[in-house]
């Protein structure tokens, strides 16, 4: 893929990401794992990582993404590609917003989005679970359908979100206990 090519992929991703970095997930998987360019695999290693670093993880993931392809210049080519839409957006609405917020369309648009990126945010965190929890690489013929999990795995999720529900804790300590975790369980 060019650097053309890579600019106008995100571009896209940037376009058309309406609820924030996982909706964005959906989208770069499309693309960058549907040309090939990176194996499912890959892309949610990527995705560990960016969520593990600071900043919004569409962002990370685009200039991961850039990097992993073509260095320093297509991590700056992949950010720039997503950030670019919103930026434009942003300041059309800025400048307009305050005209039509009480309009019964708009705000019928804004709940369709929500509802609708509510969506997109449950299939990038089914994508993110399943590749986490299951062990389909380990799954033979002769296998039952329990060894398709990571009984360890599916403990620490369902750990992570009972305690993750019924407390506050910081999003740290989550990423901390998985990454130790896996070095010592999985």
């Amino acid at each position: 893929m060019s650097l053309a090519a890579l600019f106008f992929v995100f571009i896209y991703v940037g376009s058309f990401t309406i609820g924030g970095g996982l909706v964005a997930l959906t989208f770069m998987q499309q693309e960058i794992v549907g040309r090939g360019l990176l194996t499912l695999e890959e892309f949610f290693s990527m995705v560990g990582v960016s969520e593990s670093t600071p900043g919004p993880i569409g962002i990370n993931m685009a200039t991961y993404i850039g990097y992993r392809l073509h260095g320093i210049v297509g991590g700056f080519v992949a950010t720039l590609g997503t950030v670019l839409p919103s930026l434009v957006v942003i300041m059309v609405i800025a400048r307009f917003f305050g005209r039509f917020t009480e309009r019964p369309a708009v705000r019928a648009v804004f709940y369709g989005l929500r509802a609708g990126t509510t969506g997109m945010i449950a299939v990038a965190g089914w994508q993110v679970l399943s590749i986490a929890v299951c062990t389909i690489p380990r799954f033979k013929e002769t296998c039952k359908v329990l060894d398709l999990f990571s009984w360890p795995a599916v403990c620490l999720f369902v750990v992570s979100l009972v305690t993750g529900i019924r407390t506050q804790w910081h999003p740290l300590v989550f990423v901390t206990v998985g990454a130790l975790f896996g070095i010592f369980f999985l």
